[in-house]
């Protein structure tokens, strides 16, 4: 088994500069704070550092001088709009704002994983590309950032990043080769009808109840429309309209998400929604305006290096903590890095109790930071082996 020592020291830094990222929380394209946390860490080690990359990415580029591939290990930075209900000693610090989803941890990880890299140059082949991302949170960081040209210069030949789960045990690591997380798209409508009387309904076009017509007919697209052995998702996660109890108004607001786990499905999506969209208002006379978001696509895992991820994961921690993990209709835009180059996003369990249980994106959202040891190490044993694989 392989072994990769991380020092109490290393470790104590990971665990503090998590700590301290967790008290700071900075929304998408906000993180000045933590961008420049991460350029001076990596600037005193001794890395090539780039920053206001896509505003507020950091790159730090280490070459070693042997031939090799290069290979970029990635984390996100930002944080959720969220107020943290946790009452830990290191709890945001900003009212309004919480690391929710673990983006802190990676941060940490990465940069302990920085300074154990530099400090066994010497064991390194070919070019390393630590590549901290902002908002990934619905914002498009990462396709941001492959625009810029992270992927560019040095040349990058495979990508690898990692995500902190509160659905796997502390330190496991799930994998999967194909389509992990599904795209994520959304639709913004608006019903327009014509205002009235609740008592006489029949002299307006109610709006509300086409929109109720609508959000009950939209599920069709997937159990209808789509094979019942693929999956996809439509939800409508809000509608506003009108303002008091008898008054028809003139028009209702959704928003909704669509995921599916194929390009072909997600492709014919938009097309399907506003079909049963148009049935629901011809039948009540109402119009409508409909907006289809095109945001991350389907994040698809190499082959190839999503084998050397888990391979890596059992010589590190044995057969047991390197398991191929379940699809989740959650999406990640790591999927940007991954049309381009080929790679393997993975994620590293950290639950341990129910408290480390709760899901991402909740108030009370908490890790067991015994994980971020298991982190460091991938990262690390990635960068020694990745750049060796041809």
């Amino acid at each position: 088994m392989t072994v990769i020592s991380i020092s109490s020291e290393v470790l104590d830094e990971v665990v503090a500069t998590r700590r301290d990222l967790h008290a700071h929380p900075e929304l998408a394209f906000e993180e000045v704070r933590t961008a420049g946390v991460v350029e001076r860490r990596l600037a005193a080690l001794g890395y090539e550092v780039r920053t206001g990359i896509a505003k507020t990415g950091v790159v730090g580029i280490l070459r070693s001088g042997r031939p090799g591939r290069t290979v970029l290990l990635r984390a996100d930075m930002d944080a959720l709009p969220i107020e943290e209900t946790n009452s830990l000693p290191f709890r945001s610090t900003v009212a309004g704002k919480m690391h929710a989803c673990g983006h802190d941890t990676h941060v940490a990880i990465l940069l302990g994983a920085a300074r154990v890299l530099m400090e066994r140059r010497a064991e390194l082949a070919g070019t390393l590309v630590l590549c901290f991302q902002p908002a990934e949170e619905g914002k498009g960081g990462g396709r941001e950032m492959v625009n810029a040209g992270v992927l560019g210069e040095p040349r990058v030949d495979a990508a690898f990043g990692l995500h902190i789960s509160s659905n796997y045990p502390t330190g496991v690591i799930a994998w999967r080769p194909g389509p992990f997380f599904a795209s994520s798209d959304s639709i913004e409508i608006t019903i327009r009808g014509r205002g009235g009387h609740g008592a006489s309904p029949h002299e307006s076009i109610d709006p509300i109840f086409t929109a109720a017509q609508f959000i009950t007919s939209v599920q069709q697209v997937v159990s209808r429309n789509v094979s019942p052995v693929e999956p996809a998702v439509v939800t409508i996660g809000s509608i506003h309209g009108g303002t008091t109890h008898n008054v028809i108004p003139d028009s209702v607001h959704l928003l909704g998400t669509v995921r599916a786990f194929s390009a072909e499905v997600r492709e014919a999506m938009s097309e399907r929604i506003e079909r049963v969209l148009s049935a629901a208002c011809r039948g009540t006379g109402a119009e409508y305006d409909y907006e289809y978001l095109w945001r991350y696509p389907v994040t698809v895992n190499d082959a190839k290096e999503t084998a050397l991820v888990a391979e890596v994961a059992r010589d590190l921690f044995g057969e047991g903590r390197s398991i191929q993990g379940e699809r989740t209709m959650g999406a990640e835009d790591f999927s940007f890095f991954l049309e381009r180059v080929p790679g393997s996003y993975f994620l590293l369990g950290a639950s341990s109790s129910p408290e480390t249980s709760k899901p991402h994106h909740n108030a009370s959202f908490a890790i067991d930071e015994c994980a971020l040891e298991s982190g460091v190490q991938m990262m690390v044993a990635l960068a020694l082996e990745a750049p060796r694989r041809s």
